[in-house]
């Protein structure tokens, strides 16, 4: 009798199938959820990336702007870095008579894939840019 009622047991399937979404679930979630953040620090580089093009157009069409005016223009423009924080750009002169200045923008985002957190990430972007004279 005993025998008869382990075996039933070994044979019934009842609620597999709840238990296997149980631990797909989480494990799933997890995934989208890191797959979000990695495209969160994509958009956070395409807008450093974008902050940079136009400074370079800045500092190349108006005559002679100041390395503060490139900085705010840099910051005005830069996009999708909500989520960490931007540091303020550095603009620097080359050389002298070299007719170059060198931008350059970081961001830091911490990771986060909802069940623990991760380590930040740091996202650095530079862009030389000649200036004629």
């Amino acid at each position: 009798m005993m025998m008869r009622r382990l075996s039933a047991i070994r044979k019934d399937e009842c609620g597999a199938a709840a238990i296997e979404m149980a631990i797909a679930v989480p494990l799933l979630t997890l995934f989208l959820w890191g797959i979000f953040q990695i495209g969160v620090a994509f958009q956070a580089s395409a807008g450093m990336q974008h902050a940079l093009g136009e400074g370079a157009r800045f500092a190349t069409i108006f005559p002679t702007p100041s390395n503060a005016e490139i900085k705010t223009r840099i910051s005005d423009k830069v996009f999708g870095t909500g989520v960490g924080s931007f540091q303020t750009p550095t603009v620097t002169d080359g050389p002298a008579n070299s007719g170059y200045k060198d931008m350059s923008v970081t961001f830091t985002m911490p990771m986060s894939f909802l069940f623990f957190n991760g380590p930040n990430v740091n996202l650095t972007r530079s862009k030389r840019v000649y200036i004629a004279s």
